[in-house]
């Protein structure tokens, strides 16, 4: 089956069976996620993998009840860094040129080039785009799953500060971005199984663009509110 018609197959489950995944599955599943491109390629994230119950009970509690995260098999959370050092960047590139069996010093121009760039932009801009570098390994990490037939449910539906204080973050320089509850569909009780996919259709959904267009966009965008741009 092709990546597109697993993609049709997937949704995100409202309600799972509690069936275990089998770990060969999740081993796919995890070093997708892990293979995943960043920003720079410092990965700038990591992944807390949870299946005891006691705990994803608690978890519940802070993500609105939502009954996939205690009747799931396992719970995926990406934790990514609260921002930028040197010492942190220096640490990446030093393990990415061992290796790769090259001198420590061979990104150092690279490595000042970012981080001057990140340094005026301040923590809060950081912890951000870090944050957005995990939803890359996210979306890996759904796309594998639909390979492998395990349903998975994209949750931002919980409250950050509370999951790190309860996964012990505070200090250690990460912070939750995002979670995927994975297991199987209970279809008898899933109210969306069945519902048809609906997404924004091709031809709204993408525009060719030439510089062309773009000049012809710069001159009339004046008064133009985005949706007559783009139909232009």
């Amino acid at each position: 089956m092709s990546l597109l018609e697993d993609l049709q197959w997937r949704y995100a489950t409202k309600k799972m069976d509690g069936t275990k995944v089998p770990q060969e599955k999740l081993d796919y599943i995890l070093e997708a996620a892990r293979l995943a491109p960043s920003s720079s390629g410092l990965q700038q994230y990591k992944m807390i993998v949870i299946s005891d119950k006691a705990l994803l009970k608690k978890i519940q509690g802070i993500a609105y009840n939502q009954t996939q995260i205690i009747d799931c098999s396992h719970l995926l959370v990406w934790i990514a860094w609260d921002g930028y050092s040197d010492e942190r960047i220096t640490g990446v590139f030093n393990a990415m040129m061992d290796e790769r069996g090259l001198p420590h010093d061979t990104m150092d121009d690279y490595k000042s080039v970012i981080l001057n760039l990140y340094e005026t932009k301040g923590q809060e801009w950081q912890a951000h785009h870090a944050a957005k570098q995990s939803y890359i390994s996210f979306a890996m990490a759904i796309a594998a799953a639909a390979e492998q037939k395990v349903d998975a449910t994209p949750m931002e539906g919980f409250i950050p500060e509370k999951l790190d204080e309860l996964l012990n973050l505070k200090g250690s320089g990460y912070k939750s971005t995002v979670i995927l509850p994975l297991g199987y569909r209970e279809t008898e009780n899933d109210w969306l199984v069945n519902m048809k996919k609906v997404r924004t259709p091709k031809e709204a959904f993408i525009t060719e663009m030439t510089i062309a267009d773009v000049a012809e966009l710069a001159e009339t965008a004046a008064g133009l509110d985005l949706n007559t741009i783009i139909k232009k």
